[in-house]
């Protein structure tokens, strides 16, 4: 079975991300063989459509509501079959795997798209596209368009294969507002040597950029009636942080994942502003205090911080609940706080609570009763015995959000990046106000914490034939409150997108749908039972009427012989 060409086609409009995947595979065999399809995707894209065609008939995969789409799936099929066709595959991955029998000599395609709405992280935006054809290709190319009407500020792109032939390979051209990177090695380019016919491709192939900022009340866009704001203030001041370390010790931590534990504190201990505040609760069975107040990020106190660091040993049971309510404690008792302060409580814990209230439910209204809106709360969830769902609610419940940390080489680096983007924080208070007679459908519009080298997004429907679409954005930063006014001449705004030919036409409605989505499901989560039937109904809508693969949806994968499979969205939580 011989993939004999290999096309990747993505098109990023003001970082939304549109990426087409077909395979050509053709069976040289004189028997029927399995040809398989195996795509890995960045698990915050949605897929919107797949498809294959074997001899000219077309199988298309259509996406339903989850529990329908799984009843027909069991009438249909005598059970015990697998319906496994995307799984996780790594931190920021998940893989889409189909495969079928076809005849001698028959040809297949097979046709994946799936999009997503590139996160700006640390001062970037990165597009990731997973290489893996597993043999040499004759006609393989990566084709990337990319239009920033705001302009592209940089470019990049990276790859973990790349040879010195292999950059031959590469084209990149861009102007002002657009990119075009075109990777397309022959056959020979692709061989690891002469002799053997295997591959060098293997691996990721990354374009990283960011865009020109030069509006301060940030960038509108506007296409067939739907607007996105963008808006990511540069240069501002830092607002000092009281931040409290909640770190697991218990008896699982052992070995390797404590030595990371260690690694990663004694870099962010490193990187604490003097202004900032800090302290460090350690948990077993038992929670211990390192000072019983929060102490001014100076050269001694960092110093003595990390020689506490470098004792950390582990054993011992989980009382996560008590030492969340310990930080808890210290930051409500702390004096001599810099006023303008953003406090936060950052966990790290890799198992379930063993030791005090165990039950989750209990714990995760402690807290949020206990923290009443006042800190941020993020929890790191390391390696997979950890309750994700639990340390995810918890985290979205108090102004927070919760990562999984990969129990991989590189996981002190994960923690230091984590760290990172919540470093500096520099708005509080974020509201962006747009008129609201005239608008529908608003995405989330008030963010308690901005952090320098993210982007807020907005976006929505302009109702009624408005002229210029006014916008007000308030907010607090470490100097002063602020009021920021921009007005958008709708005509001249549609204008921009309506010459260019490689735009997909209504991708802001799209960009709209794909964001209200993420949004509702991740309210879910921290919502009451009603609420949360009501969100995630909303949500469901929205992934059936734009056809967006999502945790609520299905979609129903046809193959010859009337063969049925399903394919399920993962999430973190399991």
């Amino acid at each position: 079975v011989e993939i004999y060409s290999l096309h990747v086609d993505c098109k990023v409009t003001s970082r939304f991300a549109h990426t087409v995947i077909t395979s050509r595979i053709v069976n040289r065999a004189n028997e029927s063989q399995e040809a398989t399809f195996e795509v890995e995707l960045p698990k915050t894209a949605f897929i919107t459509n797949f498809s294959m065609s074997i001899d000219g008939e077309v199988y298309p995969g259509i996406i339903k509501e989850k529990t329908a789409a799984q009843n027909e799936y069991d009438s249909a099929v005598s059970q015990g079959q697998s319906a496994g066709l995307v799984k996780i595959t790594d931190r920021k991955l998940e893989q889409f795997h189909v495969s079928v029998s076809i005849a001698a000599a028959s040809k297949v395609t097979f046709q994946l798209t799936y999009e997503e709405l590139l996160k700006r992280q640390l001062g970037k935006y990165e597009l990731l596209i997973k290489v893996r054809p597993k043999q040499l290709v004759k006609h393989f190319q990566i084709d990337v368009h990319i239009f920033e009407p705001q302009g592209i500020h940089f470019l990049e792109t990276d790859s973990t294969f790349m040879t010195n032939e292999l950059t031959e390979a590469l084209t990149k051209v861009q102007n002002e507002t657009k990119a075009h990177i075109l990777f397309k090695p022959t056959l020979d380019q692709q061989k690891k040597n002469s002799e053997l016919d295997e591959t060098l491709l293997n691996g990721d192939f990354v374009v990283r950029y960011d865009v020109k900022r030069e509006a301060t009340a940030g960038d509108i866009q506007i296409v067939n009636g739907y607007f996105v704001h963008y808006f990511a203030p540069q240069e501002m001041p830092v607002f000092p942080k009281n931040v409290i370390f909640v770190i697991d010790r218990s008896g699982s931590m052992t070995g390797r994942k404590i030595e990371q534990t260690r690694d990663a504190l004694l870099k962010i201990l490193q990187d604490l502003r003097q202004e900032d505040h800090f302290s460090f609760i350690t948990f077993n069975n038992k929670v211990v205090e390192w000072k019983s107040s929060l102490l001014p990020a100076t050269e001694e106190n960092v110093a003595s911080a990390a020689a506490l660091v470098q004792t950390l040993t582990a054993r011992g049971g989980t009382y996560i609940s008590g030492a969340l309510l310990a930080a808890v404690g210290v930051l409500e008792k702390a004096e001599g706080l810099p006023e303008q302060s953003v406090s936060m409580i950052i966990l790290l814990t890799d198992g379930q609570p063993t030791s005090g209230e165990r039950n989750v439910e209990v714990i995760q209204e402690n807290v949020q009763k206990a923290i009443n809106g006042k800190y941020a709360l993020f929890c790191l969830g390391f390696g997979f015995d950890v309750s994700y769902k639990f340390l995810e609610k918890m985290a979205l419940s108090n102004g927070g959000i919760a990562r999984r940390i990969y129990e991989n080489a590189d996981a002190a680096l994960q923690l230091q990046g984590f760290y990172q983007e919540v470093a500096t924080p520099i708005l509080m208070q974020i509201e962006m106000q747009y008129p609201e007679n005239s608008i529908e459908g608003l995405t989330k519009n008030n963010f308690k914490l901005f952090f320098e080298g993210s982007e807020i997004i907005v976006s929505g429907k302009i109702s009624n034939e408005l002229d210029f679409l006014p916008v007000e954005i308030k907010a607090q930063s470490h100097m002063s409150n602020f009021t920021l006014k921009e007005e958008a001449n709708v005509k001249e705004k549609e204008q921009v997108f309506q010459n260019q030919k490689y735009i997909f036409g209504n991708f802001i409605e799209r960009l709209w749908a794909y964001l209200n989505i993420q949004q509702l499901l991740e309210e879910a989560i921290s919502a009451q039972e009603e609420d949360q039937k009501a969100l995630e109904a909303q949500a469901l809508d929205l992934s059936l009427q734009y056809s967006f693969l999502t945790p609520l949806t299905s979609m129903v994968v046809t193959k010859p012989q009337q063969q049925e499979e399903l394919a399920n969205k993962p999430t973190e939580a399991g």
